[in-house]
């Protein structure tokens, strides 16, 4: 469902999929082959939401006021508020981003982690705990950031022709 608010209303690129089960309201702005799943929240009501191309938000995640790159994946049961996730990185289940925070590109937020209000992960990081602490990421994590995301395209495709929309 998508419905407009405060004069804004979403706007999503027609090669994304969009679950007919996501919810996005106001400014929010959806990338090419992107995709949206089932259960996702994007509010644009304080501040506009971006998502990148070919970028993935999975189910039971929810984005406010948020800047997410192109091919990144935001796992199940993700909050990012206020925060930006940079290109090519990957937020994990049932983690947290607060307000002020950016994790850089090519970043594994480990599952169940929590980035705090205006921390930033370096780019190639690992950020694991709650609140986060980081290590360079190892080269066999970012094969799986690739895999992932480049996963997700091909899912939102199968998807989308399939008419879940």
């Amino acid at each position: 469902m998508q419905r407009p608010v405060l004069g804004s209303a979403p706007q999503v690129a027609k090669s994304a999929f969009v679950s007919e089960m996501a919810y996005l309201v106001g400014d929010v702005e959806v990338g090419e082959r992107s995709s949206l799943w089932p259960f996702v929240c994007l509010r644009g009501d304080g501040g506009a939401t971006v998502v990148g191309d070919e970028t993935n938000v999975q189910e039971f995640s929810m984005l406010h006021g948020a800047t997410i790159g192109d091919q990144v994946t935001i796992g199940h049961n993700v909050v990012v508020d206020y925060a930006t996730v940079e290109t090519g990185s990957l937020v994990g289940m049932s983690s947290t981003v607060q307000k002020d925070a950016v994790v850089e590109s090519n970043c594994l937020v480990a599952a169940g982690s929590l980035v705090t209000e205006g921390q930033t992960i370096p780019e190639g990081h690992l950020a694991y705990g709650a609140p986060a602490e980081t290590r360079p990421i190892e080269d066999d994590h970012l094969a799986e950031l690739d895999r992932v995301q480049e996963l997700y395209v091909e899912h939102a495709e199968t998807y989308k022709n399939a008419g879940l929309e």
